[in-house]
């Protein structure tokens, strides 16, 4: 799986790592979402409306095609969240969960 970016310069931070749909992913310390996840894959997402991947559009936090999801359900953009370490986040929007009817 190659990555979208590639780290270039300014490596030395103290590194993290946060869980992106189950899988440990290496970060540097005040990185964004959006750089984390795509300095280790292709893309951010996949689209709610067609069968492509999302990497984001903006990069800046207006367009809304970078969100990404908490482990407990809630909406980051990815772009503009910085990562922390030990954060669980999944690519796939949470299935919403309706109460039972009676």
């Amino acid at each position: 799986m190659q990555a979208r970016f590639v780290r270039l310069a300014e490596k030395g931070r103290p590194a993290i790592t946060i869980t992106v749909d189950g899988r440990p992913v290496q970060a540097l310390e005040g990185d964004t979402l959006m750089v984390a996840m795509l300095a280790n894959g292709p893309s951010l997402r996949r689209s709610e409306f067609t069968d492509g991947n999302r990497a984001g559009f903006c990069l800046m936090g207006a367009c809304q095609d970078c969100w990404v999801w908490t482990a407990d359900g809630h909406r980051l953009r990815a772009c503009s969240t910085i990562a922390l370490d030990g954060m669980s986040l999944s690519t796939r929007q949470p299935e919403a969960s309706w109460p039972n009817r009676v």
